[in-house]
């Protein structure tokens, strides 16, 4: 026979303790938790870094293009015009054709250049956002 009392008996004046249930659960094994690219880009994770690169890469390409289409169009103009008198002094309806290149020709490039760029960056974020939008 044991002489230890346990809490609860009717020789001990203190009350027994409640039980109480503690439930334990952990993940379903084998299942990985699920994560996006965008929620990478959000935690600013290498992988996100990875993305968000790309898209900058792919931008600054574009840039690059149309900046070097700029130089070589409008950017020579002064040099031609430096390079071939003739030029330099012809004159359409008594004005200098420098002038006229310069004050109305420019303009229209420069219009068509910010048209392609604007559709290509666009471009490029919908691309963007098709990579790593929702699936």
């Amino acid at each position: 026979m044991s002489l230890a009392r346990t809490p609860g008996d009717a020789a001990d004046p203190t009350p027994a303790a409640p039980v109480t249930r503690v439930r334990v659960t952990a993940p379903a094994a084998g299942r990985s938790r699920r994560t996006t690219v965008v929620s990478e880009i959000d935690a600013q994770t290498e992988v996100g870094a990875v993305y968000m690169r790309s898209l900058m890469r792919s931008q600054l390409r574009l840039a690059l293009g149309v900046t070097t289409v700029l130089v070589a169009t409008v950017g020579l103009l002064p040099l031609l015009f430096a390079t071939i008198p003739w030029l330099r002094h012809a004159q359409l309806w008594g004005v200098p054709v420098a002038w006229i290149v310069l004050g109305a020709g420019c303009y229209p490039v420069l219009i068509a250049l910010a048209v392609v760029y604007v559709r290509r960056a666009e471009r490029n974020e919908r691309d963007f956002h098709d990579l790593v939008g929702p699936r």
